[in-house]
């Protein structure tokens, strides 16, 4: 996914931003759902050196931010685990008030991913170009 971001190839990519790539989820689980890639990749957290991990960690946090700006999300949910894939990714979950109730307090992996929309630039396009506006809003930097 990050050889395709750095082609400019990948359709869900967001942003590049110092520490990686912000991409939307390929299954749109949750409307928003994002993942940030590091670039270069990394096996986990713990492999990058302390200033790329604080800064790793700051981007997510950003995302996050732009996320809750961009969705009008309650909240938002952060995960990194690598145990399937064994590359560091962080998954961020902008979460909604109006989810079905029996999931509105579980763990993303608790709704059927099969039956997830597909991003698809046509559906979700309006929304990228927000996350984007929004990552960059109080910064002078490009997205990429």
């Amino acid at each position: 996914m990050v050889e395709s971001c750095r082609k400019g190839t990948y359709a869900a990519t967001v942003a590049r931003l110092g520490s990686g790539w912000v991409v939307m989820g390929t299954s749109q689980v949750i409307k928003g759902y994002c993942l940030l890639l590091p670039d270069p990749v990394v096996p986990h957290l713990n492999a990058l050196p302390s200033a790329q991990r604080v800064q790793f960690l700051q981007e997510m946090a950003k995302i996050g931010d732009a996320l809750l700006n961009a969705t009008h999300a309650v909240r938002i949910n952060y995960a990194m685990f690598g145990n399937l894939e064994p590359a560091l990714h962080a998954h961020i979950f902008p979460r909604y008030s109006d989810e079905p109730e029996a999931l509105r307090t579980q763990q993303p992996w608790a709704y059927d991913w099969s039956q997830a929309p597909q991003f698809d630039s046509n559906v979700h396009g309006d929304l990228l170009e927000a996350i984007r506006h929004e990552l960059f809003s109080s910064t002078a930097s490009a997205p990429f």
